[in-house]
């Protein structure tokens, strides 16, 4: 008997602490897990077992593994929150698997997709045929979004007998308060523009814009920070 106590302790140690450590870093729905993510959660689950069952390991070690791989996912964080240009490099970035209704074979390839498991993410998304797709992106955590084309859309515009319209797809312009001027570019909008944009809703610098969203046709989105807005009340 007195040999299972020291694994009910190490046990009990290792839930405790891997629970603490989860509060720590931040909760994360299973379906939105990155394959960053992914492989950090084995190799951690790896770690702590191999302690577990190691009779030269006790609490301290499981407590030294636990913390060393909690810090190193910790700095990883914040450096991808602090350094924008890490973040496709970490967490992966979307791919644009169908544009304007055609298939970009050559992104296929590159994220290892064959037309089968496209048709399959297809269907999980209530679409039986590709003709009723303008855009679909695969994301990082390997689920499919999907812009059906406007007269596919819910209510079915066809069987109304409405007349079909462009679709166009949302463009981010201001991310954690920094403008994003590749999508300027390509969406040939000038930064006097946006600018004037965020003047008629009340704000002047582009870093207390939280995030910044433009449809073509459409008024500019704008989400503050918000302790910002506060500070600004406050003052």
């Amino acid at each position: 008997m007195q040999q299972f106590l020291p694994m009910f302790y190490e046990t009990l140690f290792g839930f405790t602490a891997l629970f603490i450590l989860t509060k720590v870093l931040g909760k994360t729905q299973i379906s939105q897990l990155t394959a960053f993510d992914f492989i950090s959660a084995i190799i951690l689950g790896e770690l702590v077992g191999n302690a577990l069952f190691d009779k030269e390991a006790g609490i301290p070690e499981i407590a030294f593994v636990i913390v060393l791989w909690g810090s190193l996912l910790y700095i990883t964080e914040i450096i991808s929150q602090k350094y924008k240009r890490t973040r496709s490099l970490i967490e992966g970035s979307p791919a644009i698997i169908i544009h304007k209704g055609k298939l970009i074979r050559d992104i296929m390839k590159k994220n290892k997709l064959d037309i089968n498991q496209l048709q399959n993410l297809l269907r999980s998304k209530d679409v039986f045929s590709i003709q009723e797709v303008e855009y679909a992106l695969l994301e990082t955590d390997g689920t499919l979004s999907v812009l059906k084309k406007s007269s596919f859309q819910t209510p079915n515009k066809g069987d109304m007998n409405f007349p079909s319209h462009e679709v166009n797809l949302a463009v981010t312009l201001i991310n954690d308060g920094e403008i994003i001027y590749d999508n300027l570019k390509e969406k040939g909008i000038s930064e006097g523009w946006l600018y004037e944009q965020m003047h008629e809703q009340g704000y002047t610098d582009v870093k207390d814009i939280f995030y910044a969203e433009y449809i073509k046709g459409q008024d500019l989105l704008l989400f503050p920070f918000e302790n910002r807005i506060h500070k600004r009340y406050e003052s």
